[in-house]
């Protein structure tokens, strides 16, 4: 009898073992399993490393990536190659944040009963939210230079721009990747870059000044081309005189902003960089953007002054930028980006107090009056910044930033070109390029 108890409980324990393993497993099944079908050794889905299922198409059903007879094929256009392969990915995954690497499950198909069984084989379509010919204008608008441009839709969150460069065609790859044209030729610089940012960090800078200066605006500033702090000394683009804070962005017064940087403190700065989410990585679709960096300088010091000036030690990753602008043209609300089109009901943070954006809103569209000139921006009405970054030894970094709005639509931007001088000239005419076609107006 005791035998046959022991016996008895031996199989109750291997039962039991058994059904907490096949809980596990499914557990992981659920877990894991389009990570274990995508994987790229799986050779029903991978032809030599290269993803042989799934359709890539821009919002408007231009295909861009495709499974052809020789393997993975792309669009017919160099140009749109070129211009969409950050967005779109190489077929080897060198580009890690393309949607051939990203999405690649949602490609094969995969769900947890069938798996990535199909029954053509063809794998699933994916729609970006990128517009091919958009993005070939922004790229054409870049006319070579490094960096990044990108533009979305303040009311959706849809990336319908995003582009890097150096790019390169994936159907005719370069021998040498490793020469100065290519240089970083893998790297979405909208997801995957930090660089200094200039003035375009003043509308942060600003918006602690809204906030923690309670007379802000009746105050003066003067500006007479330097500002002492201590035995060091902060220089200006120009003589401003005396000008207010409106005044001192429109016409980006390193003087001013050296004293508002120098009243807010280091702590101050240091709060609202990261309240407004330039010193961490955010998700967008899964996709990790790379995270800023402010550094707190001492208290009172010139390094304190320039970093309230988008200078010292800070750097803004495009992305984090751009989901900045956004918010401000949402009354703070900063939308969910998202590289997909129609992936999900719009969603939203609110990121910046709605008093404080409508107050940038005002003073950005006073800058384009002021300092950009409307006439530079025929048929939109502009609410921006630029920035003219100084890089040791180099040209300047080129940004512009902020939205725009033609009818019912707001589309936010960045523009960021490395080494391309002055920001509200070189990266504003490429701002402008990429809206007017955006809008519908060239």
């Amino acid at each position: 009898m005791n035998k046959i108890r022991k016996r008895a409980v031996s199989v109750l324990l291997l039962v039991a073992l058994l059904i907490v393993g096949m809980g596990f497993y499914m557990f992981e099944l659920f877990r894991d399993g389009s990570d274990w079908a995508s994987f790229s050794a799986n050779q029903g889905v991978y032809d030599n490393g290269s993803l042989s299922t799934g359709t890539i198409t821009d919002r408007n059903g231009v295909v861009l990536s495709a499974p052809g007879e020789g393997g993975r094929v792309y669009n017919d256009d160099p140009a749109v190659r070129r211009a969409v392969l950050h967005a779109v990915g190489d077929r080897w995954g060198n580009i890690g944040t393309g949607a051939l690497y990203v999405f690649s499950s949602k490609l094969i198909g995969y769900d947890i009963v069938q798996g990535t069984y199909s029954v053509d084989g063809s794998g699933k379509t994916l729609e970006l939210a990128i517009d091919a010919d958009l993005n070939v204008a922004a790229l054409n608008a870049m006319n070579g230079c490094k960096g990044t441009v990108a533009v979305a839709d303040c009311e959706t969150g849809e990336i319908i721009c995003m582009v890097s460069s150096p790019t390169y065609d994936p159907d005719n790859e370069p021998e040498n990747f490793d020469s100065e044209e290519y240089d970083g030729a893998f790297l979405n610089r909208f997801l995957s870059a930090s660089l200094t940012p200039g003035s375009t960090f003043k509308l942060i800078t600003m918006a602690a000044a809204i906030e923690n200066i309670p007379d802000l605006f009746d105050r003066s500033f003067t500006c007479e081309g330097t500002y002492s702090v201590g035995s060091d000394v902060v220089t200006c683009t120009g003589v401003h005189g005396s000008i207010d804070a409106e005044e001192a962005l429109a016409v980006s017064c390193n003087c001013a902003f050296a004293q508002i940087a120098l009243e807010l403190g280091s702590e101050t700065l240091c709060e609202y960089a990261e309240r407004y989410g330039f010193t961490e990585s955010f998700e967008i679709d899964g996709v990790k953007t790379v995270a800023g960096h402010f550094e707190a300088a001492p208290e009172g010091s010139v390094d304190l002054a320039w970093s309230g000036i988008g200078q010292f030690t800070d750097l803004v990753n495009p992305a984090a930028m751009l989901r900045f602008v956004s918010a401000i043209a949402n009354g703070g609300k900063a939308p969910e980006l998202t590289m997909l089109k129609n992936s999900k009901t719009a969603k939203t943070e609110r990121i910046i107090d709605a008093d404080t954006a409508a107050r940038l809103s005002e003073m950005m569209n006073y800058a384009v009056y002021r300092t950009y000139g409307t006439d530079n921006f025929p048929g939109i009405t502009m609410y921006a910044k630029s920035g003219t970054a100084e890089v040791a030894g180099e040209q300047p970094h080129a940004w512009f930033t902020g939205y725009g709005v033609y009818g019912d639509r707001t589309l936010s931007f960045v523009v960021v070109l490395e080494n391309g001088g002055y920001g509200s000239v070189m990266a504003g005419s490429v701002a402008n390029t990429v809206l007017q076609k955006a809008f519908g107006l060239s």
